[in-house]
């Protein structure tokens, strides 16, 4: 086998091992709640699955740690070993040093000779424990004496090509009972035709079993989808040497399997191809309109057009489709951030989960980690309160924490509420004018208190420990999740806890926009950041001491942004009350931007400057228009940040 194709299978076992381990994970997780005999399986399928795939690459450190692994979950699973949380502890810790091992196969990257041993060894101490014989497993059941099966096991052609060793089934297969083997060639080739990558021969088994079917479909896991496999039950028999069995009858093959790995940079580039296509496509359609005036093209040409700009539109949500991911890879690593840090601070706390199959671009998934675990820690230290506080508030003992996805107008929305205690407001605002992030006369709004817990620098925490006090955590959570087009707001119950909303485009690839233009230039807003535009009385408009212009409208006060003074655009319309002023928001700020003229709607393709730019102040990336011209597409909350801290080199950009 060519060294590629073999690094190739190696890489595909690599990404398995690491969902096996993240499946593994979320139903450990699920042995506190008192999970039954089917989810036990489940993890020892995921470590036997490692196990086998370890050995046939030469991993013999991580076959040789999940070999013992799997001899605990083995005992576990006929309940000679008891579920607790210490077990559970205990194993959590044993995924953890497998994933290790993994990430460092795929790293090429060499951890240290003795590491994991001491798991290890805790592991085997607790296999060797004895009178824990009783059934303590919900589900375990008692063996009921030896089943015979007859199993046909015929490998596709490709299977040794991929990796797998038909032998080393038969072999795993001998370890469960008695069994007899018979061997059908009726398909071997002559011998110039024979191709030594490739698998001719079939099997006929029976095998007299404890285990059950289940141990004998976990056998053949490794290879599902890559051979025909028949599992046939007989009647109990006495223990005995089964006989083998005459040639196999053709096998029904089994379903194929409904989905395929692909790799991402493909998909990139086919996204990157669309995306050609969705600019070629506005082109056409400004060409046409051009032609119509001048030329009077024929109307077919035109219904082609716009059966061109339909089928394209078409093709671009289908290729989107395609990296939309449920946010459950995210929500999935949330349980073990919970029960990790709330035993550390001493607290009970049940995380409640909805929405986990949500979909969203992976780019945002990507992104959503850090600013989630930060907004979850947030609650687990600061919000929820220790029991013994909770129960003199005349709160249950346990305190809970929601997290939840959902869509809502084009958008994906993440929510995280805790029933603790809530933001207390005089302790913020003490510690912020401390701090000097507020004055020390500042009158501050309720909601003004509120937000300042996501100024830079800021934390009511009396000391820095390995969880919170570094003053880190919320400004991070809001730049980042505005750094990819979205929105972070607070809302405070004080006594009753504190809910987080996140807001978040469902994609970075594409956007629908408002083209506006400001003098010979134009830009594209949003069309979700954009509430209303309007044309502003020059009564409404008012100048402030500090420089500042603000617009009254319908009784509220509205900042205003000149875009042209932002980016030092020559020969835009000066007047306010002479130009239009588009109203976006982002978050709870919202803001008039003074612009010359709407020019019109259209879904933009998203192409970003940082590959070939620093970034710059008040843009969040750039797009192709119809005439071929490059627009930049202004970053609200970009735009609100340079109009209270210019800076002029970022304004010269």
């Amino acid at each position: 086998m060519a060294f590629d194709e073999l690094q190739q299978f190696r890489d595909t076992y690599i990404t398995e091992c690491m969902e096996l381990l993240a499946d593994m994970e979320t139903r450990l997780m699920g042995l506190d709640a008192g999970a039954g005999k089917e989810e036990l399986n489940a993890i020892f399928r995921c470590a036997h699955s490692i196990k086998g795939g370890a050995g046939a690459f030469g991993f013999s450190a991580i076959a040789g740690f999940t070999h013992i692994l799997e001899a605990l979950l083995d005992q576990m699973r006929e309940g000679k070993i008891a579920v607790n949380r210490q077990v559970t502890d205990l194993l959590l810790k044993a995924r953890d040093i497998v994933l290790h091992m993994v990430a460092a196969a795929r790293d090429h990257a060499a951890l240290p000779e003795n590491y994991g041993q001491d798991v290890a060894a805790a592991l085997s101490r607790l296999c060797e424990m004895p009178g824990q014989a009783a059934p303590l497993v919900k589900g375990a059941e008692p063996k009921t004496g030896l089943v015979t099966y007859r199993i046909l096991f015929r490998p596709h052609a490709e299977m040794i090509a991929h990796g797998s060793e038909p032998l080393l089934l038969l072999r795993e297969l001998g370890k469960l009972g008695e069994c007899g083997v018979a061997t059908d060639s009726s398909k071997v080739p002559p011998l110039h035709a024979l191709d030594v990558e490739q698998c001719y021969l079939g099997w006929a088994i029976t095998l007299a079993t404890e285990k059950g079917e289940a141990a004998i479909r976990e056998v053949f896991e490794f290879v599902d989808g890559e051979c025909e496999l028949v599992i046939e039950a007989k009647a109990m028999e006495a223990a005995k040497a089964p006989e083998a069995a005459a040639e196999p009858a053709a096998a029904e093959p089994q379903k194929g399997t409904a989905s395929i790995r692909v790799d991402i940079d493909k998909v990139d580039r086919l996204i990157n191809m669309v995306g050609e296509m969705v600019i070629i496509q506005a082109m056409l359609a400004m060409q046409s309109k051009f032609l119509t005036t001048q030329a009077g093209p024929t109307e077919e040409l035109l219904r082609g057009i716009d059966e061109l700009s339909a089928h394209t539109r078409e093709l671009q949500e289908a290729v989107m489709a395609i990296r939309m991911q449920p946010v459950k890879s995210i929500f999935s690593r949330m349980p073990r951030l919970v029960r990790d840090l709330s035993g550390q601070l001493g607290k009970s706390i049940r995380l409640s989960m909805s929405g986990e199959n949500t979909e969203v671009d992976k780019t945002i998934i990507e992104q959503l980690a850090d600013p989630l675990t930060h907004m979850l820690r947030n609650s687990i230290d600061h919000g929820i309160e220790a029991p013994a506080e909770r129960e003199a508030a005349g709160k249950p003992a346990m305190g809970t924490i929601l997290l939840s996805a959902s869509h809502r107008g084009g958008r994906i929305i993440i929510e995280v509420r805790d029933d603790g205690a809530g933001i207390r407001r005089d302790k913020v605002l003490a510690k912020a004018k401390e701090r000097g992030i507020v004055p020390k006369d500042a009158v501050l709004s309720e909601a003004e208190i509120d937000q300042l817990i996501f100024a830079p620098g800021f934390s009511t925490a009396e000391q820095v420990t390995n969880i919170s006090g570094r003053g880190v955590g919320m400004d991070v959570v809001k730049r980042n999740i505005e750094g990819i087009g979205g929105t972070v707001t607070v809302t405070n119950m004080p006594g009753a806890g504190t809910q987080f909303v996140v807001s978040l485009p469902l994609t970075l690839a594409i956007l629908d926009g408002m083209i506006v233009r400001v003098a010979s230039e134009c830009y594209i807003i949003p069309i979700a950041n954009i509430i209303e535009s309007l044309r502003p009385r020059r009564e409404d408009v008012r100048q402030l001491a500090d420089g500042q212009t603000v617009l009254n409208i319908r009784g509220n006060i509205l900042p205003m942004l000149y875009v042209h003074r932002l980016f030092r655009v020559a020969g835009a319309v000066q007047d306010a009350a002479s130009a239009l002023v588009v109203m976006v928001e982002n978050g709870h700020e919202q803001i008039g931007l003074v612009v010359d003229e709407l020019v019109g709607q259209q879904q933009v393709v998203i192409k970003t400057l940082e590959d070939n730019t620093d970034p710059v102040a008040g843009v969040s990336g750039a797009t192709i228009l119809g005439d071929g011209k490059v627009s930049l597409i202004l970053d609200i909350a970009g735009l609100r940040r340079m109009n209270h801290a210019p800076s002029p080199h970022l304004l010269a950009a």
